[in-house]
């Protein structure tokens, strides 16, 4: 980071004065539209919305407890062709590393797209949110925020963050062009911004930002939360691999499946137009049913929700970002998260990948590596 300037938050709100921010960015000559977080007024379901008139941007909450999906999924909609204007995108960390593999798959780009970053305590769960907004209405948002960014989490009077989030060790952006560094920096008169690309630092020219000092409290706390969440995911992991490993634990894991595929339409990173599930290979003839339970004296309906969930995490394993939204999406509460995070850390850590790090460094598959696994293949010493 060669730049750093200094927001004051004055008597606004963190996201006000983050919204004054953007302001400037939707007012520069730069930028045509603004994709951000937004609450419409006397509601609670906080959405992504994509802004051309700066008056819009009041209820915008872009470092919300709402999570309601991943907006790399927008992003790419908004990207794959010209949009008529450059786009700017506030985005969540784990939303970044999502939109990287998707440009990776040719899903997205980056030619005409400025990805503003926010320091993530974490996010709630659909339910949990709605819960939260009941119990301080319009002030739900600054009230998660307010107390997520002076201890790192929500009050302890609050629901708990989400799973996913709880084991999250990436809650920094990187890969933004510009980052809103906010952790160790409340309660403080200020926020501050960061120019992490060559495109940031020219957006810095055009917002005659004022300039300011790294404050190192804010590297600080990241590092004491990612310790603590470092030891969360690993407690996690170590618990999903004991309630899993054999097929009748997995079989009984995902006992409460019905087949409605919300994990898949939730995973931003599952892209693919026409899912195998969703054609008729599956659509088995109603003597196949018969012939099952013949055999077995019953059958549970529906059938292949145990292969589906095999499926996609053979698809995905290594595009995995940990965002939790397939367990977000979950009617019946399957700890999915959970179970896809464990997977992908396993196969990301066999091929030394990391999703949605390096937009540079090719998914694994996608290339061939002489040397790659050659005590799997046979190959010894070259021979």
């Amino acid at each position: 980071m060669s730049r750093t300037a200094d927001i004051n938050i004055g008597n606004s709100q963190i996201a006000g004065a983050i919204g004054e921010f953007l302001k400037k960015v939707l007012e520069s000559d730069e930028v045509a539209a603004v994709l951000v977080p937004h609450c419409p007024a006397e509601k609670d379901m906080i959405l992504p919305r994509l802004i051309t008139d700066p008056a819009h941007l009041q209820g915008a909450e872009p470092v919300s407890p709402a999570f309601a999906l991943n907006a790399a999924r927008m992003v790419s909609r908004l990207t794959r062709q010209s949009a008529g204007g450059t786009i700017a995108a506030v985005l969540r960390p784990c939303e970044i590393r999502a939109f990287v593999e998707l440009v990776k798959l040719n899903q997205g780009s980056t030619e005409n797209l400025i990805i503003i970053g926010t320091d993530c305590p974490g996010a709630l769960q659909n339910a949990d949110f709605f819960d939260l907004a009941e119990k301080h209405g319009n002030n739900a948002a600054a009230h998660f925020v307010e107390t997520a960014f002076s201890d790192g989490q929500a009050s302890a009077q609050d629901p708990k963050i989400a799973p996913a989030c709880r084991a999250c060790t990436q809650p920094t952006p990187e890969g933004a062009d510009l980052a809103i560094g906010l952790f160790g920096l409340q309660p403080g008169p200020k926020i501050q911004v960061y120019a992490q690309t060559p495109r940031g630092e020219a957006m810095f020219e055009k917002l005659d930002l004022e300039e300011g000092k790294a404050d190192e409290k804010r590297q600080t706390a990241a590092q004491d939360l990612i310790a603590r969440r470092s030891k969360a995911r690993q407690e996690m992991i170590a618990q999903t691999h004991a309630a899993t490993d054999n097929m009748k634990k997995l079989a009984d894991y995902f006992s409460r499946c019905v087949n409605c595929y919300n994990c898949r339409t939730a995973c931003p990173v599952c892209y693919c137009r026409e899912c195998v599930f969703a054609t008729d290979v599956f659509d088995h003839e109603p003597v196949q049913y018969m012939k099952w339970a013949g055999r077995r004296g019953s059958v549970k309906m529906p059938t292949d929700t145990l292969f589906f969930h095999l499926t996609r995490m053979a698809h995905i394993s290594t595009a995995c970002v940990s965002c939790g939204q397939c367990a977000n999406a979950c009617p019946n509460g399957i700890p999915l998260a959970e179970l896809f995070i464990s997977v992908a850390e396993q196969t990301q850590s066999a091929f030394g990948y990391q999703a949605g790090k390096n937009l540079d460094e090719q998914p694994p598959l996608a290339v061939f590596q002489e040397n790659e696994f050659q005590e799997v293949v046979g190959i010894e010493n070259g021979s």
